[in-house]
């Protein structure tokens, strides 16, 4: 019998986000920024019969985003803590080579750096999934070649569904996408369901999570599933509410600052949070191309504002990952799914004295990776680096699928089941957030290390050891000498790196 949602929809209409897209309006470092009668919320294809057999004894993988979570903000989530870390393995040292939306989650696709999947910012030629390359060739389409069910819900690449709203990009067995831009109102969000475009009532990540349930109720019980739930708080969104900050400070105009909105239920449950206490908070670093100076205290207090509305909107999306882990237990094959919950990319808010993503600092380029799963240690933590291309290796290893294209990520499940740790050098990189060919910095992160090399500006060396915060540059310290050498070669030989040459095994400093 065919599966009917439980959404009632609503006629299409032209929402403020639409407006904001046609007018090129763009939220710079701090974000990515019908009338069919009604029915059910699109129903999924039925499965193809030609479909290939799993291996026997194939585990689900569930893989949970969120938009913009930092590492700082997992300490607010209970359910993530009690239901994936205290079950699983938390990874201090995940990392996004390059600290942005679409490039991280083309790399969650690609296993690839955004060097060569090619989707490396958000606009322009190189920006939203028109610039994925081969995009035939991508986890999804692997995992159905190894016999896997693919389901995906919630925020794509962002700019999907601009031109085409009802393309439904390959691999996906059942697909409920948002639309940008509604994507990025909590309140009017649009979605393409398996070709459908329907609107349903509510906040966004109720919306999203009620979908993900609905997708596993749906789903091919014969065979395992790959299910990716892509979350778009704390990203920054609307609509705007009355107790929002200001974005414009008359004494600071040089200050950046956008929020998101949390559900009405968890609004102002969090206002007794202030920033959080890092050496880096309100510090610019000395030496480096992104120095800022001090910002003012209106700008400061705007500042704490929207981390409360940050750690209240993910209040909403810890519920969503409990009802999730809820439906898998219902349904009897919670031990035999591994699920991962991380982030796109890190985010600062005061960090460094910074809001937003995309520059080299840790708070950008960190983010948060918890996996629970069969035979992984319980309530373990590893500071083993791991990497968006990395997950996309492992998913792909597990499900003993066949990449068809060269990977740079690794399969760190091997080490994480036997805790196993060392470093390698990760290659980082970033470009212009509206778009260009010409990166804004290359660099290599190795352990408590960050070598930066802008490409208008004179190289960066950052030792979180003795500088947390990374508040001086320390490139022209002769101590660093040895270390500068080495990091330097690394930087020249993987800044170009491709599957095999990219850095996958442990390495040691010469």
């Amino acid at each position: 019998m065919p599966h009917v949602s439980r959404f009632p929809r609503r006629g299409r209409t032209l929402s403020t986000w639409a407006v904001v897209a046609a007018l090129g309006l763009s939220a710079g470092l701090a974000g990515c920024s019908d009338d069919d009668p009604p029915g059910d919320l699109g129903k999924r294809p039925e499965p193809s019969a030609s479909q290939p057999a799993p291996a026997p004894n194939a585990p689900n993988v569930l893989l949970i985003t969120a938009d913009d979570m930092s590492i700082d903000d997992v300490a607010h989530m209970p359910a993530l803590q009690a239901l994936i870390a205290d079950q699983g393995v938390t990874l201090t040292d995940g990392l996004a080579p390059t600290p942005l939306c679409v490039p991280a989650r083309a790399s969650l696709l690609t296993g690839q750096y955004a060097i060569n999947h090619g989707a490396r910012t958000i606009k322009g030629r190189t920006g939203g999934p028109k610039a994925v390359r081969q995009p035939q060739r991508t986890l999804p389409v692997w995992l159905q070649g190894a016999g896997y069910d693919t389901l995906f819900v919630g925020k794509y690449l962002n700019g999907y569904g601009l031109k085409d709203p009802t393309h439904i990009p390959a691999g996906w067995s059942d697909w409920r996408a948002s639309i940008d831009d509604s994507t990025y109102s909590f309140t009017e969000t649009e979605f393409n369901a398996n070709g459908r475009i329907v609107k349903p009532e509510g906040y966004s990540t109720d919306i999203i999570a009620e979908m993900s349930r609905e997708s596993l109720e749906a789903r091919d019980t014969s065979r395992p599933f790959y299910m990716w739930v892509n979350y778009v708080a704390p990203h920054i969104g609307g609509p705007r509410e009355s107790d929002d900050p200001s974005t414009v400070f008359a004494d600071d105009p040089d200050a950046q600052l956008s929020t998101t909105m949390p559900a009405e239920k968890y609004r102002n449950t969090m206002s007794d949070q202030e920033l959080p206490d890092v050496p880096e908070m309100w510090r610019g670093t000395k030496g480096s191309l992104w120095f800022l100076p001090d910002h003012s205290a209106n700008y400061k207090a705007a500042m704490r504002e929207v981390n409360q509305q940050r750690l209240e909107s993910l209040r909403s999306v810890d519920d969503a990952i409990a009802s999730t882990v809820a439906e898998l237990k219902k349904q009897g094959v919670l031990r035999d799914t591994y699920i991962i919950v991380t982030s796109d990319n890190g985010f600062m808010v005061g960090h460094n004295n910074r809001m937003g993503k995309v520059l080299p600092y840790d708070n950008s380029l960190r983010i948060p990776i918890l996996l629970r799963g069969p035979g992984l240690p319980k309530g373990t933590k590893s500071d083993l680096p791991v990497t968006n291309p990395d997950l996309a290796a492992t998913i792909a290893s597990l499900a003993g699928a066949k990449p068809n294209r060269p990977i740079d990520g690794t399969d760190v499940m091997p080490d994480l089941l036997k805790q196993r740790t060392g470093q390698r050098p990760i290659p980082i990189s970033a470009w212009p957030v509206k778009g260009g060919r010409v990166p804004m910095y290359t660099g290599i992160r190795y352990g408590s290390y960050t070598y930066v090399v802008p490409t208008h500006g004179p190289e960066e060396l950052y030792d979180r050891s003795v500088d947390p915060g990374e508040s001086r540059n320390l490139a022209k310290g002769p101590r660093y000498r040895a270390v500068l050498k080495q990091l330097r070669a690394w930087e020249a030989e993987y800044r170009n790196c491709s599957g095999d040459t990219c850095p996958k095994e442990f390495q040691k400093l010469s």
